[in-house]
């Protein structure tokens, strides 16, 4: 059985996050993705505890953005965010923006990110304990 897509973000698009052409610019979808891809972590139970304990963090280490429809003025925007992949250093997971009152798809993220570890500031394999929590955390892709 899939894990199910988590909310980790809801806004307002501002008049002042739109540009010149009248839409929301592109440096703020990636603030939101950004401030969404904390609320992750935050959602999965144990996470925290078990980095702490292992000395690791995670780091950005690519993402993707796909822009599919404008987000405008007054528009209001939720994220749901779901792990789709585990790596032995890193994992992958998508996040999708979309409008709250009629569910249209706005925008979509993959994010790739690294084990870190802490005190040596490198890339660490992922601990077995942060595996196993996050297995069942794997979402799929053809549902929200």
């Amino acid at each position: 059985k899939m894990a199910k897509w988590m909310e980790t973000h809801r806004s307002v698009v501002h008049p002042w996050y739109c540009d010149h052409i009248g839409h929301m610019n592109v440096r703020f979808y990636g603030h939101f993705f950004d401030d969404a891809g904390f609320h992750i972590w935050n959602m999965v139970d144990g996470a925290h505890a078990a980095m702490k304990e292992n000395g690791v963090g995670v780091v950005v280490a690519k993402t993707t953005n796909d822009f599919l429809c404008e987000a405008n003025t007054g528009e209001l925007l939720i994220i749901n965010s779901g792990f789709t992949r585990l790596g032995n250093k890193s994992l992958t997971y998508t996040q999708r923006m979309t409008n709250a009152e009629n569910g249209a798809l706005i925008a979509t993220q993959d994010a790739v990110e690294v084990f870190f570890d802490l005190k040596a500031r490198k890339s660490t394999d992922m601990p077995n304990e942060i595996r196993e929590i996050l297995k069942e955390k794997l979402v799929s892709m053809d549902n929200t």
